[in-house]
């Protein structure tokens, strides 16, 4: 996650350089308000959401609303109008107002103008901020007149703040159920009136006795108003209603149903399929058997298609449900049949071989997703799930319409799933697609190929006999140099990456290079590099990597594309590696800590303060790191032959009663390796929580790099340290572990290897023997031949978040310290904004903010009185839910100690899973604690009487 700056601003008392930004903008804005000319003004409104989203904190958005509030109610309509658009366009900064009286006050004061227009926009406006205002009673009692109102833009207006106070508020919703009821009723309101004012009822969710009453109202009004348009608003007004409330979802779904059987036009059947998906995707634990049933009745009984499709469309959103066990199995997990147990199979087999593309895909959706998730009585259904897939392919891959492509992508997605689930069909679904490799157009080769990889990537399907005939396609492709054939290169060059992950052959990588610069533009190239990187054929990517150096834009593309040549160079070093080399293995190591050195020298100077390169960074230092402590166990285990324990170790381990001792200098240094190994755990653990925005794939990456350093440690211990007490249990990989890639394949057989080895070798010789080093240097190269794999956040960031923090009071100088005394306490208010890229919540949402205060002091002031340890600190943390991106807590802190402090505000977030990722910002502040001045007084009393006495003493001494 990317840091915010550490300074805040737009606090209180505080005037640095951001805060004149802030103020700066804010001033321009209201001179162009303040213009006598209304384009001016007009332009200075519509600008108010980009200073919000440039500086979205309270104190700027609450005055930028007020003299909003102000054009709004001395500017003409179309400001108004104006103003309109920049609240709904601003309206999750709404909360943020502070003075919000003031604002409605001034807003409101519309409402009794003579204008209707104006009446209109102002009740829009007041519908826009209801999630700010819900319980206004002078804005409910405004709606309700304007309902009754003989203007038609004002009665939609009011319509539209109906529903949106309706939404937010029980007691409006609860008051206006009636009167909505009544002009629905009603013979003077008309047709198209009535149809606007349905929709308010779905909002009538807040309790279910009102959810009930507004449903009895909304069946009322089928049965009397049988007309198309009047039905189908009512009808999805109730699904609405029912999704909102929990509350008669099964019967939604039967009235549904029987409309779907018995109302014969064809725009009521349409809404009825969409409102069963509705309801399909929301609540499937809702659907009974005998739904399910009717449905597959309903579509084995039309000859018409539209209606067998709208059938698989929700079948097809059920099947990957709780739905479809329902359907098979009983509460005791026994299979029951069905009332007509064929029913299903026999509508999803009519269909799958359609030839409309979408029929197709639908059924073949449900055929893959009931043969994927019953485990048993349905193995039958496999094959057929495997032919149907290779029809719906060659029916679509000739064809280069967006309902064909579509269906393709389902059908993708249903091969992937089938072999995840079903391991033993993969080689016949890799075949069929194989086989439509070369007959396919370009546009559907693509999908094919990503198809194929992910495939691949799954399990190992893809052998060196398949190559040839990928190298064969690589070499047909055309000549010409469009985007789709830019593509099409990718993501061919993908499947052969993953079908030889380990080395090219010169011949594969010169056909691969020639066709590069026959077609290929730099930025394919880079992407083919990037994917050689991911798949581990470092030697192809260092090729790719130098000869597009010359080909860059800018000074920071050259460093970055430089630096990713000198790490492909450094893992092509130890690729080869043999398992009783460990001299071998010294020599290599070396000339790769030699290219990572350079590598991370053009890592850093590719960095910018837009783009700092954080992970990466860190990424590859553990890297070198890791490289750098294997060197050094390797170079600790030669020791045993260089440097053998002395005469006198024995007499020394029985006088120190360790028995280690005997073994020499070498116990030391693997007890320093040992600490050294778990020290790299760790820091992989801590950029592991660092990563929030990264994809799975990178985390289960640098988790296994976390796993790598812990096996060494363990084996460590387990061989020499501490042969007794060592354990194989918590280490030992579950055979249950699913890798989701070749090199998470290769590197959990390494660590069951590994393990298995140590455990035999335990306790079976006393340490250190050389059955013990080269146990230890053996499982260093397994771990170096696995070659590494530079993982998707390495190069792309897909998910941008980031986080702002804004504290108050704040200094007027960064140097400057807040003044506090020291027998008060200090409110400390943090406000925070989350900001998010194109792509928020992509991996993981933010379900909470994690915030923690600390105080430690820096430099103790002169005290008379001694205070205790734990007063002179303090430590604190809040979990607080942000809401619309914004989140606001207080601390209160104590500093007893006279001195300077020093306090830190930390924050981390919490995703949905609960899982903590300390990301930061951190922001630090100086406090000052000062002593009050009664106490000060006080003191400098005591002192005084202290010295009288004191001279009285001496005095009468004297006269003594």
């Amino acid at each position: 996650m990317a840091l915010a700056a550490s300074r805040p601003f737009l606090s209180e008392g505080g005037y640095g350089e951001q805060e004149m930004d802030a103020n700066s903008a804010l001033m321009e804005l209201d001179k162009g308000l303040r213009s006598g000319k209304l384009g001016e003004q007009c332009e200075a409104v519509v600008r108010f959401p980009r200073l919000f989203q440039k500086y979205p904190f309270p104190i700027l958005i609450n005055s930028a609303f007020l003299k909003l509030a102000d054009i709004f109610r001395v500017g003409n309509n179309f400001l108004r109008m104006c103003v309109l658009k920049v609240t709904q366009q601003s309206e999750k900064h709404l909360e943020k107002i502070l003075n919000v009286d003031e604002f409605v006050k001034r807003v409101f004061s519309v409402i009794h103008s003579n204008d209707p227009v104006a009446r209109a926009i102002t009740l829009r406006m007041l519908g826009s901020m209801a999630s700010i205002i819900p319980d206004r009673k002078n804005a409910h009692h405004s709606i309700r007149q304007s309902l009754d109102s003989h203007d038609n833009i004002e009665v939609e207006a009011a319509i539209f703040a109906a529903a949106h106070f309706s939404a937010q508020s029980k007691d409006f919703a609860a008051g206006i159920c009636n009167k909505i009821g009544e002009m629905i009723e009603g013979l003077a309101t008309p047709v198209d009136l009535k149809l606007k004012l349905i929709p308010i009822l779905q909002h009538m969710h807040h309790d279910a006795t009102l959810a009930s009453s507004t449903r009895v109202l909304l069946q009322k009004l089928v049965a009397l108003y049988p007309s198309t348009k009047m039905v189908i608003v009512t009808l999805h007004t109730c699904t609405q209603l029912a999704a909102s409330s929990l509350v008669d979802i099964p019967k939604q779904i039967q009235l549904l149903l029987q409309y779907l059987k018995e109302d014969p036009r064809k725009a009521v059947k349409r809404l009825s399929f969409q409102d069963l998906k509705l309801l399909a995707h929301k609540t499937p634990h809702m659907w009974s058997r005998d739904n399910i049933q009717s449905l597959c009745e309903c579509a084995l009984q039309s000859p018409y298609d539209s209606l067998k499709l709208g059938t698989l469309s929700v079948l097809s959103t059920l099947s990957g449900t709780i739905a479809m066990n329902q359907y098979y199995y009983n509460s005791q997990g026994n299979t029951t049949a069905p009332v007509h147990p064929d029913d299903l199979i026999k509508l999803v087999q009519e269909c799958c071989y359609h030839s409309n593309c979408a029929l197709a895909a639908h059924s073949v959706t449900v055929l893959t997703n009931i043969a994927s998730c019953l485990e048993k009585d349905f193995l039958s259904l496999e094959q057929d799930a495997v032919f149907a897939l290779e029809s719906l392919l060659v029916l679509c891959s000739q064809e280069n319409g967006v309902g064909a492509q579509n269906a393709l992508k389902t059908a993708f997605t249903c091969m992937v799933k089938l072999t995840r689930s079903r391991p033993h069909l993969s080689q016949p679904v890799v075949e069929s697609l194989l086989t439509q490799l070369h007959n396919a157009q370009d546009i559907a080769r693509i999908p094919m190929c990503h198809s194929l990889a992910a495939i691949a990537m799954q399990l190992p399907v893809l052998g060196e006999g398949i190559l040839g005939e990928l190298m064969e396609l690589y070499k047909m492709i055309g000549s010409s140099s469009t985007d789709k054939q830019q593509e099409l290169l990718v993501a061919l060059a993908a499947v052969i990456f993953v079908a030889n992950q380990k080395t090219l052959s010169s011949e594969v990588k010169g056909v691969i290079k020639q066709q590069l610069e026959n077609v290929a533009n730099g930025w394919t190239v880079y992407r083919i590099a990037r994917q050689a990187s991911r798949m581990g054929n470092h030697d192809m990517a260092g090729d790719l990597y130098h000869g597009l150096l010359t080909q860059v834009a800018s000074e920071h593309f050259y460093f970055w594309i430089n630096s990713l040549k000198e790490f492909s160079r450094a893992e092509q070093c130890l690729a080869g590696l043999q398992d009783s080399e460990s001299s071998v293995a010294l020599a290599r190591i070396a000339e790769a800590l030699k290219y990572y050195q350079r590598g991370i020298a053009s890592l850093t100077a590719a960095s910018t303060p837009s783009n700092p390169l954080t992970f990466q960074c860190e990424f590859v230092k553990l890297r070198i790191d890791m490289l750098q402590a294997f060197s050094q166990l390797i170079c600790t285990c030669n020791s045993l032959k260089t440097s053998p324990p002395p005469a006198i170790a024995t007499a020394i381990a029985m006088a120190s009663g360790n028995d280690l001792q005997r073994c020499g200098r070498i116990t030391n240094q693997m007890k320093i390796s040992m600490e050294e190994f778990r020290s790299l755990a760790t820091r992989y653990h801590d950029l592991y929580q660092s990563s929030f925005d990264a994809d799975s794939a990178t985390l289960r990456n640098v988790e296994l790099q976390q796993q790598s350093c812990l096996l060494i440690s363990h084996s460590i211990e387990a061989l020499i340290l501490d042969p007794d007490s060592a354990s194989f249990q918590e280490y030992s990989c579950s055979g249950n572990v699913y890798a989701e890639s070749e090199y998470e394949r290769s590197m959990l057989s390494v660590f069951a290897q590994v393990l298995e080895d140590v455990e035999a070798l335990n306790r079976k010789y006393p340490p250190v023997s050389y059955l013990h080093t080269m146990c230890l240097c053996r499982a260093i190269i397994s771990l170096l031949k696995v070659p590494l794999s530079f993982q998707r956040y390495f190069f792309q960031k897909i998910q941008s978040t980031s986080i702002k923090l804004a504290l108050s009071p704040s200094p007027r100088t960064p140097t400057e310290p807040i003044t506090v005394q020291n027998n008060q306490q200090l409110a400390l208010k943090v406000e925070g904004v989350i900001q998010h890229g194109s792509k928020p919540g992509f991996f993981r949402k933010i379900q909470a903010v994690c915030l923690n205060v600390s105080s430690s002091l820096q430099t103790k002031g002169v005290q008379d009185y001694k205070v205790l340890l734990e007063n002179m600190t303090n430590e604190v943390e809040q979990r607080v839910e942000p809401h619309n991106d914004y989140f606001s807590t207080q601390f209160l802190l104590c500093f007893v100690a006279l001195g300077n402090h020093s306090v830190t505000v930390e924050a981390s977030v919490i995703d949905s899973n609960g899982i903590i990722w300390k990301t930061g910002p951190k922001t630090t502040i100086a406090v000052k604690s000062m002593e009050d001045p009664f106490s000060q007084q006080l003191r400098l009393q005591q002192q005084q009487q202290q010295s009288q006495q004191s001279q009285l003493q001496r005095n009468a001494l004297c006269r003594f």
